[in-house]
This record gives structure tokens, sequence and C-alpha cells, in this order.
């Protein structure tokens, strides 16, 4: 891995200790400058978890969790960081929590303190979240917290306006593969029943906000406000992809 083109890719240019202050000012840079997306699914091109780095550093492009949290432990284990890949499972709209291999996460120790970070979850936190159970983490994104979930697994829930708990995740602690991804991967991109093949998606958070392409709707929050625009051909689309992410499919 050609770890000065990386840090290039994500506009980062301080020290590259494996320290707190740096994983947290790699994964704030991460989320600001690699968007969210499953455009491949929508343009019939398979998903290849092997060739990550020319997908997302060299061609500037995006991915989904597989590939964003993929290539980020690649370069976190390049500057030194203990890091390991872990199985998670998304907690979703019929209340109730994915398959094993739903998700990829990544779980990063430094000294006495262990981070869940993640790079590929869309809307989650902007910086790491301290595995300290049933203690709140206050981050620009939210307010989360980390509890038991049964023996095997741990549980993420972010608060939401009404001040409940929500969950977002479980996750084991064990350690994975990419390879271990592999069936998941494949499933998610080609199921019906799995939502990225429902819809178009390309997000990438702001200072101030977030700006989504879903669809052919572009919806973007500044400080609270919230502006939608109709796009109404292809044209329009691949114009909005490059001018609001630097993409050119």
């Amino acid at each position: 891995m050609d770890i000065k083109k990386y840090i290039e890719r994500i506009n980062y240019a301080g020290p590259v200790d494996p320290t707190f202050e740096v994983l947290s000012e790699l994964q704030i840079m991460h989320l600001l400058h690699v968007p969210f997306e499953n455009l491949d699914i929508h343009n019939n091109t398979k998903i290849d978890l092997t060739n990550l780095f020319d997908k997302i550093v060299v061609r500037k492009r995006g991915g989904f969790c597989y590939e964003l949290n993929g290539l980020f432990y690649g370069l976190l284990k390049e500057l030194g960081f203990k890091v390991k890949m872990v199985s998670a499972r998304v907690y979703n709209d019929k209340k109730n929590y994915g398959a094993e291999f739903d998700h990829i996460a990544l779980i990063v120790k430094i000294e006495d303190d262990t981070y869940v970070v993640d790079v590929g979850f869309g809307e989650f936190s902007s910086y790491p979240i301290k595995i300290a159970l049933d203690k709140e983490t206050i981050d620009p994104r939210g307010i989360f917290r980390i509890e038991i979930f049964n023996e095997s697994y741990k549980v993420i829930k972010k608060k939401n306006t009404n001040g409940a708990f929500i969950p977002e995740y479980i996750f084991s602690e064990k350690e994975r593969q990419l390879e271990d991804f592999y069936g998941m991967c494949n499933y998610h991109q080609t199921s019906r029943e799995s939502h990225f093949t429902q819809n178009r998606i390309c997000s990438l958070p702001t200072k101030n906000g977030r700006i989504t392409l879903t669809g052919d709707t572009v919806k973007i929050t500044e400080n609270g406000k919230v502006k939608e625009t109709q796009l109404s051909n292809g044209g329009q689309i691949r114009r909005a992809l490059w001018n609001y992410f630097g993409i050119k499919l």
C-alpha cells in the first residue's frame, strides 16, 4: 500500500504515529473525503474486495462498508495501529439484526483503551467510540453508548431526538479476515432483499451537515436547513456525482 497516496486522498497532512489523536483525525478526514456509495451495484459492476486501493485511492471513488473499512484497516495496520476487523449485524427497520458479516467494523486498541472505528456506515460517529460499557460518548454526529447485548455481542446505540437510545448494530470482538465477508458482500450487491440494491446512494458528511444523492434526488443539509433537488436524467446525475463528490463514472 502506498501510504503517501492514501493520506493525500483523504487530505491528511499530520503525524502518522499510532496515537488516539492521529486515529481520530484520520477517521474524520476519511469520512469527509471518501463517499459512502453503492454506485457499482447500480452500474452492473461487480464489487471486488481484492482491489480496493485502486478504486478508492487511485480512481477516487467511494464504497460501502466492506470496501471503506476494509481499506482503512490496511492503512491503520501499515501505520502500526493494533487493529482488527470484526463482524457486525445491523439493526434494521424490522427491529431485528442482520446476519453474521452483515457489516464490517474495526476495533483499535491504544494502550489500555479499545475503540470502535467505522468509516463505512453512513451517518455514524465522526470519531472513534471508546468501548466503555454504559457510558455516553459525545460526538459531533450524536451521542453514542455501548452496552452488553449477550455473551457474544455488544451493541452500539445512538440517542434519538426523543432522548431514547436506538441500536445501530451489534458486534463481536472476534477477529475476522476480509475473506470472511465475501459471501455477505456478494449478497448485498445481488439480493433483492438487500437495501443496497433498492436505490442508488452516494453520501458525504460536511463540516456543517451532509450531502446525499439517493436515486435521482440530491439532498443537502447545512446547519439544520435542508434543500432537495430532483434530477431529471442521467446527465444531471453524472454532473451531481462530479460536482458534489468528485466521482466520474
